[in-house]
C-alpha cells in the first residue's frame, strides 16, 4: 500500500465498513458503477444499510446483489425499474425507499460535498415528493425544501487516477460518480488505471484528489448490458 493506493478492494474498505451506514454509490445503471467496491461490501456481512444512489442496478448486479442478500435497509433512488428484487422487498414492506427527482438527487449530493444542509426548488412542488418537506414562497412561486447528503461513505468508478488521487471520469460514467464522491466523509475509488502524478492534464481533472482518501487498480472489468437491442439485418 502505497499512499492513497489500496492492493484490493476488501483492503480499501477495511475499517471503513460498519452496519446501518449511508453510503453514497455513483453510477447510473450499469455505467460507471463501483462493482468491486460493492461485491467487497456484500462480502464483509454488513446490514441495515442506506445507499444513495441513482438506482440499484439490476437483479443481482450492482446494488442489487446486495438487496438478494438483505443487507440495505433504504434506498435513496430517482429510478427503480428493472430490479425484480427491488419491487418485491419494497412491496413488501422489508426496504424502505425515498423517490427522488433525479436532479435534485444530483444536487443533494452535490450541496452535501460543498457543506450546504439544504437548498430549496420548485422540482415536487405539489407532488408526493413534496410531503412533509417545508414550503416556502419565493417571488411568488412555491419551493420545497431539500436537505443535502452527507453520508458516512462514498464510493465511486473512474477511468484513471493519478497516484495523489485526482480523478478522469470516461464520457457518461462521470454521472453521479462526481457528486457522489464529494459528499462522503470517507471517499473509496476504483480505477481502471492509475498513472505517476503529473502525467495527467491538469485542465481535464474532473475530481481534484482532495476528496479522495482511499482507490484501488479494479480492472480489467467485463462490459456489462442491461438492455440488448438489436435490429434485423436487412435482406441484401
Amino acid at each position: 500500500m502505497a499512499g492513497k493506493i489500496y492492493p484490493d478492494a476488501t483492503a480499501a474498505l477495511d475499517g471503513v465498513l460498519r452496519d446501518d451506514m449511508l453510503i453514497a454509490s455513483g453510477g447510473f445503471g450499469l455505467c460507471g458503477i463501483p462493482e468491486r467496491l460493492l461485491t467487497a461490501i456484500r462480502d464483509s456481512g454488513v446490514k441495515g444499510l442506506t445507499f444513495a444512489s441513482n438506482n440499484a442496478g439490476i437483479d443481482n448486479e450492482g446494488i442489487g446483489m446486495l438487496l438478494r442478500t438483505q443487507q440495505v435497509r433504504k434506498m435513496i433512488s430517482s429510478y427503480v425499474g428493472e430490479n425484480k428484487e427491488f419491487e418485491r422487498q419494497f412491496l413488501s414492506g422489508e426496504l424502505e425507499v425515498e423517490f427522488c427527482p433525479q436532479g435534485t438527487l444530483a444536487e443533494r449530493m452535490r450541496a452535501g460535498g460543498a457543506g450546504i444542509p439544504g437548498f430549496y426548488t420548485k422540482t415536487g412542488v405539489g407532488t408526493q415528493v413534496a410531503e412533509g418537506k417545508e414550503v416556502k414562497t419565493f417571488d411568488g412561486e412555491d419551493y420545497i425544501l431539500e436537505r443535502g447528503i452527507f453520508a458516512d461513505l462514498a464510493i465511486v468508478k473512474a477511468w484513471k487516477a493519478d497516484e495523489t488521487g485526482n480523478l478522469v471520469f470516461r464520457k457518461t460514467a462521470r454521472n453521479f460518480n462526481q457528486p457522489a464522491a464529494t459528499c462522503g466523509k470517507v471517499c473509496v475509488v476504483e480505477v481502471e488505471e492509475i498513472v505517476p502524478t503529473g502525467s495527467l492534464d491538469p485542465d481535464c481533472i474532473h475530481l481534484p484528489g482532495v476528496y479522495v482518501q482511499r482507490m484501488i487498480v479494479g480492472a480489467p472489468y467485463d462490459k456489462k448490458i442491461e438492455f440488448e437491442t438489436t435490429r434485423e439485418r436487412e435482406s441484401a
